[in-house]
């Protein structure tokens, strides 16, 4: 057993302690969640795991700048507010419980208020693939064109997602999508970028910055989708 998974087991009985000191104590929810989850680096545990289970060592690649005994807390933290669990047979493996996963409208709804916060990165930030399809994710709405039934895969540097858009929901997914309507080849910059409105689609295209291939039209859907192009008019 490795140093952070003993500082996971064994502080079991601190936890809930430090967490009734260390309070607004302000009789609100609002408060009281921010009292459970307020952290530095807790909402970015629960980032990490929206799109499925994570290995303990791919949350540290992925939370770059946290050290590993501060990890193992803020996971220990998720544990026993009943958030996170231990994931399958996995050794070191985390994943949302249902509990957690009521927490995926809050994450991405800061995640879209966030992207409208950013600027040009400068040489000292770090950016990963996923961190920008969630933020996309989080911009999806299925309403703008209800009856739509098709999905959009997106090969961002060495990673592949997609967000199939049926039945009046859009759902994220890590993977390739069967049979898309339309697949976008970019790198993670960009595909911030342009979620962050700071790259008009068509013109990373021009760019070379953005690949886009498959029917013409779902472009124009997918763009309409995710809130960057308005609906043509009927």
């Amino acid at each position: 057993m490795g140093s952070s998974e003993r500082l996971d087991a064994g502080s079991e009985g601190s936890g809930r302690s430090a967490m009734r000191e260390r309070n607004y104590r302000q009789y609100c929810g609002l408060a009281s969640a921010l009292d459970a989850v307020g952290d530095r680096w807790t909402l970015l545990v629960v980032r990490e795991l929206l799109l499925g289970p994570r290995r303990y060592v791919e949350l540290q690649a992925d939370l770059p700048g946290i050290g590993t005994n501060l990890l193992a807390a803020r996971l220990k933290k998720l544990r026993e507010l009943g958030l996170v669990r231990r994931a399958g047979h996995a050794p070191h493996s985390y994943d949302l419980t249902a509990e957690g996963e009521r927490m995926r409208d809050s994450v991405l709804a800061l995640s879209r208020f966030g992207m409208g916060l950013l600027t040009d990165p400068t040489a000292d930030v770090v950016v990963r693939p996923h961190w920008g399809f969630l933020a996309v994710a989080a911009m999806a709405d299925a309403d703008r064109l209800p009856e739509l039934s098709e999905a959009y895969e997106f090969r961002v540097d060495d990673e592949v997602f997609h967000l199939a858009v049926r039945d009046g929901h859009a759902r994220p997914a890590r993977g390739p999508a069967p049979a898309p309507a339309l697949v976008a080849t970019t790198d993670a910059t960009t595909f911030v970028q342009i979620g962050a409105g700071l790259i008009d689609p068509m013109d990373a295209v021009a760019a070379n910055r953005l690949t886009l291939t498959g029917d013409p039209a779902a472009a124009v859907r997918c763009s309409v989708v995710l809130g960057l192009t308005k609906a043509p008019q009927a």
